[in-house]
């Protein structure tokens, strides 16, 4: 093994991820803004529940088709062109939304964040794949998700209480600002791996061979990640579980919490914010628990049945606004969090070098997933609509949201059922460990 400066290596693997999670806050905090903003936009736009359900998840349809390409470039150019390129288009989409004149305007700005920030996500993983000890890849995926939930929470309370002296147009063409400057600074600082920067691999490092290169044409490596039979049921748990979680927090339970609770929108950002800390909350614990018991199944399992009861509650307990409701609110997000030991098993089951298009693939099933349900909700709620409208905003009743809450109680069922498909791999790449 070469030798190495320990100090200047350990600044460099923290400064990059420093970048890439901080582009990945924003990430986050533009996926679920648009639950708080929902009436601003409804009354801007004149839109439906069904339009609004289109207009918040056109993020999360360019988002869904892009995972699998952006695992593709993760694993050829790597994450330094991806995310600052990516953040780049993501930073002038969000100046664009909140600019938009007309609805077909904020469209296209939505979808140019979703596709900006549809390469952040299995950009990072890449990175923290090989600027990080496999052994303890669950415990970093959950710090990721811990910090990039930060940005969540951001979107809920505290964009409640901007929105009080600012309007949401001038925030997000701020925000579009601030994530430009963080593509200069991810083009200028982050590096692909450890071995650019004149470091040893993280295997060398540890004493082992580093993983040898695919040599293989980028569509033969896809294809065999596509084929692999084990990769697929951690799919459906994400699209399932947290599709339909993202969905419901990031659109429209603070419509329902309005309509049904009479809670104005600072008072509904709490139980918002309650599902986005369990989530983060969870994401870190799940994380730290696979790597610690060397299991990945039993913990994925066990969120899915806990998301699937907390669905059942929403659906029929009868409870109200105060602690029993904001705890509610927190295990829906603390059982979601298990998802993020999905990811770790998806790249445990292709080639190490391929562990990008792994994790676009499964991220695929959980933004097609929520893609479906934002506008399917919406639908839904537009159903059985008695024609109820306050302040240019469409008001609906306890069963249109009930209906809601049985499509996602399907969602959470659709989980179960593919966590029950995993294939465990005990914490190791079981193609080159079997």
């Amino acid at each position: 093994m070469s030798h190495y400066n320990r100090s200047r290596f350990l600044l460099a693997r923290w400064s990059i991820f420093a970048i890439l999670i901080a582009i990945y806050m924003l990430v986050f905090f533009h996926r679920m803004a648009p639950a708080v903003i929902s009436s601003d936009l409804m009354k801007a736009f004149n839109t439906s529940g069904a339009a609004l359900g289109s207009l918040a998840a056109m993020y999360f349809y360019i988002y869904t088709a892009m995972q699998i390409p952006a695992g593709v470039l993760a694993d050829t150019l790597g994450a330094r062109v991806t995310v600052s390129a990516g953040t780049l288009v993501a930073g002038c989409g969000s100046v664009l939304f909140g600019m938009a004149g007309t609805f077909a305007g904020a469209s296209v700005g939505r979808a140019l964040v979703g596709l900006g920030v549809s390469v952040v996500f299995v950009g990072l993983f890449k990175s923290n794949s090989v600027w990080f000890s496999e052994r303890n890849f669950g415990i970093i995926s959950g710090l990721t998700l811990l910090l990039g939930n930060i940005g969540a929470i951001a979107s809920a309370g505290p964009l409640a209480e901007v929105l009080r002296n600012h309007s949401w147009r001038s925030v997000f063409m701020a925000l579009g600002g601030v994530t430009i400057l963080l593509a200069v600074l991810a083009a200028l600082l982050v590096r692909n791996r450890p071995e650019d920067m004149g470091f040893p691999s993280m295997r060398q490092m540890e004493g082992k061979s580093s993983h040898p290169a695919s040599r293989r044409h980028w569509w033969d490596d896809l294809k065999s990640v596509v084929c692999t039979g084990a990769a697929w049921p951690v799919l459906w748990v994400d699209l399932g579980m947290v599709g339909s979680m993202l969905a419901f927090v990031g659109l429209w339970a603070i419509p329902f919490l309005r309509d049904v609770h009479s809670l104005g929108r600072s008072a509904a950002a709490v139980y918002t914010t309650s599902a986005l800390a369990g989530f983060a909350v969870g994401s870190m614990l799940v994380g730290w628990l696979s790597d610690r018991i060397g299991r990945r199944k039993p913990v994925i399992l066990g969120g899915t049945l806990l998301y699937a009861a907390a669905c059942l509650g929403l659906a029929y307990l009868p409870w109200h606004p105060g602690p029993v409701g904001i705890a509610q609110f927190a295990l829906l997000g603390l059982s979601a969090g298990g998802f993020v030991v999905t990811f770790a098993n998806a790249k445990e089951v292709v080639a190490p070098a391929l562990s990008g298009m792994a994790v676009g693939l499964v991220n695929t099933g959980l933004f097609f997933g929520a893609a479906v349900m934002q506008p399917l909700y919406g639908w839904a709620l537009d159903l059985n609509w008695n024609g109820r409208i306050e302040n240019g905003v469409r008001v609906y009743a306890p069963s249109d949201y009930h209906t809601g809450f049985l499509i996602m109680l399907g969602c959470a069922v659709i989980a179960v059922a593919g966590a029950c498909m995993i294939k465990e791999t005990y914490c190791r790449n079981i193609t080159i460990d079997p």
